[in-house]
């Protein structure tokens, strides 16, 4: 598992964790791979893990539930509360993972240009310390390796896409 190059990690302040992402999708299309199940299940993980709970109620005070498991069949289980659903530009919710302490904030902004997406989640942390400790968990090329994923389904669905209008 490793960050390629293709996803942008950066620390601008002592709580925050900032990933940018360019995809070339149109935004609706992005938005939709984030927010509906049947689309997360094909993407949302790094590669030999699988999505096995999804639930998603995307509305303001909504929760949504996922239980990802790896390749040794081990599960690791997240949840949490949409604050702002803003279709298909913007979106923030809370993130708590079973196995790990605090609750972080994600806030997530879509811009198109050029018919190509570029992705910004920003992750606010309890503490430096809850930030720091994520950093070091390897959470950089996890993220890498789901948003490569992500991609990859994008770039299969607007094709299957095209070929539907030929």
């Amino acid at each position: 598992m490793k960050n390629t190059g293709t996803l942008k990690v950066t620390t601008p302040t002592e709580r925050e964790i900032v990933l940018t992402r360019v995809f070339d999708a149109p935004r609706s299309m992005v938005f939709d791979a984030l927010t509906r199940p049947e689309l997360l299940k094909r993407w949302f993980g790094p590669r030999g893990w699988s999505l096995v709970v999804c639930e998603v109620d995307l509305k303001v005070g909504g929760e949504w539930r996922f239980v990802l498991r790896g390749p040794d069949g081990k599960e690791m289980g997240m949840r949490g509360v949409y604050r702002e659903i803003v279709p298909p530009e913007r979106s923030v919710h809370t993130e708590r993972f079973d196995d790990y302490p605090g609750e972080s904030v994600v806030t997530a902004v879509l811009v198109e240009h050029g018919g190509k997406t570029t992705l910004t989640g920003t992750v606010l942390y309890e503490s430096q310390e809850i930030r720091d400790a994520v950093i070091k968990s390897g959470m950089e090329h996890g993220a890498a390796e789901t948003y490569d994923k992500l991609a990859e389904l994008l770039t299969s669905t607007a094709e299957r896409g095209s070929q539907a209008g030929a």
